[in-house]
């Protein structure tokens, strides 16, 4: 049950550590417990920098998108 849930997590999830670690070359699980351990320290900030980082990232995807369907293709 517990396992599933995870899965579920990591499926859903917007994908923001990983793009970081990719572009600073680090590893993506020590990105993740800095994100967790930040959280505790600075209450919430890193989570509200997580969730813009997202919502940039999955912005920057659907633009991409739109700039490669021509005008005949509608």
């Amino acid at each position: 049950m517990l396992q599933r849930i995870i899965c579920f997590f990591e499926r859903q999830s917007f994908g923001v550590c990983n793009y970081i670690a990719e572009r600073f070359n680090i590893s993506t699980s020590k990105l993740r417990l800095f994100f967790i351990y930040a959280s505790f320290i600075a209450v919430g900030f890193p989570i509200i920098f997580y969730l813009f980082a997202a919502l940039v990232l999955d912005l920057r995807l659907y633009l991409k998108q739109k700039r490669k369907s021509s005008i005949w293709e509608m």
